[in-house]
């Protein structure tokens, strides 16, 4: 554990979907490093195990649940385990998502159906189960990932494109409907992250050196980029911000 930590979290509870690997892992990691105790929702169950587990090493508490987004049983326990331990819950990410690469003329109603499911219908079904409880606190911070993707699009990625975009509408309309109850609603939108996931984002002929062209900063954006605004959405520090999307990026849209 960092002595010279800043704790914006502290004792502060988050619920991160897809936190097992990437940029949820990421999330995860800087939360319970900035004193929040982190629920880690990921379908793969040794990887959220491995995550917490990591996070527990370096002296943070997680508690990893194996849950899939797209069925709300699977998420309600996590909600109810979290208000019997702690009572509330303070912070929801809607990170969880998936992007395999599929030619529109080739894709199937059923792959369609499939990533809207995941990245969209999952962050409405988080969000439905969380949201009560914080407004009955009258306080909470929700973030959703969407994707850069949005502002462009990418080809064969059409359904990927249209449920992050979704994610955006949602997260304007909500904040509109809950403000009133002091809870923060905004959205993050990553460029190319330098992750395990993105080999199956990119397209056969792009490149490091050619992402790198397009963006205004030339390195590459790491999951802690992420998780560093995320922290920034998710606490007091971002208390005049709601129905806001952020990119972190590069500076990719500006090319």
């Amino acid at each position: 554990m960092n002595p010279h930590r800043m704790e914006l979290l502290k004792d502060k509870v988050a619920l991160i979907t897809g936190a097992g690997a990437g940029i949820g892992e990421g999330i995860a990691h800087l939360f319970a490093q900035s004193g929040a105790r982190v629920f880690i929702l990921e379908k793969n169950a040794a990887r959220g195990e491995g995550a917490a587990s990591a996070i527990g090493a370096e002296g943070g508490l997680a508690f990893p649940f194996e849950c899939d987004v797209r069925k709300p049983e699977t998420i309600a326990p996590v909600v109810q385990e979290a208000l019997r331990r702690f009572g509330r819950i303070d912070i929801l990410i809607n990170n969880a998502g998936m992007y395999p690469r599929q030619p529109f003329l080739q894709m199937t109603e059923a792959q369609w159906d499939e990533i809207h499911d995941v990245n969209l219908k999952g962050t409405f079904h988080c969000t439905k189960l969380v949201l009560p409880h914080m407004v009955a606190r009258k306080s909470g911070y929700i973030v959703n990932i969407s994707s850069v993707n949005f502002w462009f699009g990418k080809a064969e990625l059409c359904h990927y494109t249209s449920a992050k975009g979704g994610i955006i509408g949602f997260t304007r309309a909500l904040a509109r409907e809950v403000g009133v109850h002091s809870i923060h609603v905004n959205c993050i939108t990553p460029g190319a992250v330098e992750v395990e996931a993105e080999k199956q984002f990119i397209g056969p002929n792009d490149t490091v050196e050619g992402l790198l062209a397009l963006q205004c900063l030339k390195r590459r954006i790491v999951p802690l980029d992420i998780a560093r605004v995320c922290l920034f959405l998710a606490c007091e520090w971002s208390d005049g911000m709601t129905g806001q999307t952020v990119n972190v990026d590069g500076g990719w849209v500006t090319h």
